[in-house]
């Protein structure tokens, strides 16, 4: 039986952004517990836009049973499984964000912010309803997801969280491109990027990311693009909701957006974020030290396909280290 699908909205041309504003400060949730999985206190919904679809959806985030993981329920979808678990194993596409599917080839594209989002805050299982086949972009970053998942609050769930101990170094190289887990106690992460852009340049971020680290220094830094390539994307059916409301646009090396930038390398610090979102669909959070030169996501993907093919090179651990704050 074929999939059906509900009525499409689309936005204009770089169209305005939906994003439903809770009124609250940043960084409020209490820290959860390292040891035991979490979910959302209660369901909690907002609207947005899809960056490349330029489709208006809806989306609500719910609470879902210990070890479930996360996955996303397409409710425009009829006549087949509407269901796409969020795992590596599923992503289908990595071209300008990751996208998922599943055997009725159901998707969801750009989901990598959101499960930056999940993982970040200690997120490990949700059921996530979109009304559409794209997640929203919201402002470009995940702080609009750690905002909503704040307003909402977590709740502790009677399970071990398990966390994915690397054993030994995997290593994922194309040309001067290169993505590597090795072991360590700790997440860790390190990303160097070139541009040639005197707005970018060569940048590097090195830390250890905890949930204070992941607020501060990497959920609020936006994607971004120039200016020159909006034509050849467009043709190509993709950034039709793109704007300075949730990209950070590049033209004649300068920043075209009024506000500038939130951080002098905002730049490598998405491609970190976005590392983070991919590499969760691992399923659960990592103790390795994660390092990617001049990356993106279909080398993440490779790596995480990487992990699964050498299940010698890992290990499922409970065992909660000491999580120190990023350098």
């Amino acid at each position: 039986m074929s999939c059906r699908h509900g009525p499409t909205t689309v936005v204009g041309p770089w169209g305005a952004l939906a994003v439903v504003t809770f009124g609250m400060s940043f960084g409020v949730a209490a820290r959860v517990s390292s040891e035991l999985q979490h979910t959302l206190r209660a369901p909690v919904s907002f609207g947005g836009v899809g960056i490349h679809t330029g489709r208006s959806v809806n989306v609500t985030i719910a609470p879902s049973k210990p070890n479930t993981g996360i996955v996303f329920h397409r409710t425009d979808v009829v006549g087949c499984d509407p269901r796409v678990p969020a795992q590596a194993s599923h992503v289908c596409e990595t071209r300008l964000g990751t996208v998922i599917a599943n055997a009725d080839d159901v998707r969801i594209s750009t989901i990598e912010h959101l499960m930056a989002a999940f993982c970040g805050l200690g997120v490990d299982n949700a059921l996530v309803s979109i009304d559409g086949p794209e997640t929203p972009i919201m402002d470009g970053s995940s702080l609009p997801f750690v905002e909503i998942i704040d307003n909402t609050g977590l709740v502790a769930q009677r399970a071990a969280r398990q966390r994915l101990e690397i054993l030994r170094p995997i290593v994922v190289r194309d040309g001067d491109k290169e993505v590597s887990l090795t072991p360590a106690e700790r997440f860790e992460l390190a990303f160097e990027i070139h541009f040639d852009s005197a707005v970018i340049g060569g940048q590097r971020v090195d830390m250890v990311v905890d949930e204070a680290a992941f607020r501060r220094d990497l959920a609020p830094c936006r994607t971004f693009g120039f200016a020159h390539e909006v034509d050849a994307l467009r043709a190509a059916g993709l950034a039709r909701g793109g704007s300075m409301e949730n990209v950070v646009v590049i033209a004649d090396d300068r920043v075209l957006n009024p506000e500038g930038l939130r951080r002098h390398d905002e730049f490598v610090r998405h491609k970190a974020l976005d590392a983070i979102g991919d590499l969760y669909l691992l399923g659960g959070p990592l103790l390795a030290r994660y390092e990617a030169r001049f990356a993106g996501h279909t080398l993440n993907n490779a790596l995480a396909r990487a992990v699964l093919d050498q299940p010698d090179a890992w290990r499922y651990s409970t065992q909660a280290r000491p999580i120190a704050r990023a350098v």
